[in-house]
């Protein structure tokens, strides 16, 4: 797999590191990235339609106003 070099805030990779428990930076900000993409998988498998036909409202005709 190929590899990208970014450079980032030092404050934010050491929160990075703190918040994911890690002493590397490296590893703090793949945990990071691999767990907003982990994130976005599960959101859309909560969204998205498995076949069903769309939950929609019954559609209640209304009778007109009488006089």
């Amino acid at each position: 797999m190929a590899k990208v070099t970014v450079s980032l805030d030092a404050e934010l990779v050491v929160e990075a590191m703190v918040l994911a428990g890690v002493g590397s930076p490296q590893d703090a900000v793949e945990l990071v990235v691999r767990d907003y993409i982990a994130r976005g998988h599960r959101t859309e498998e909560r969204t998205e339609l498995k076949g069903d036909s769309p939950r929609t409202a019954p559609v209640i005709p209304i009778d007109p106003p009488q006089g």
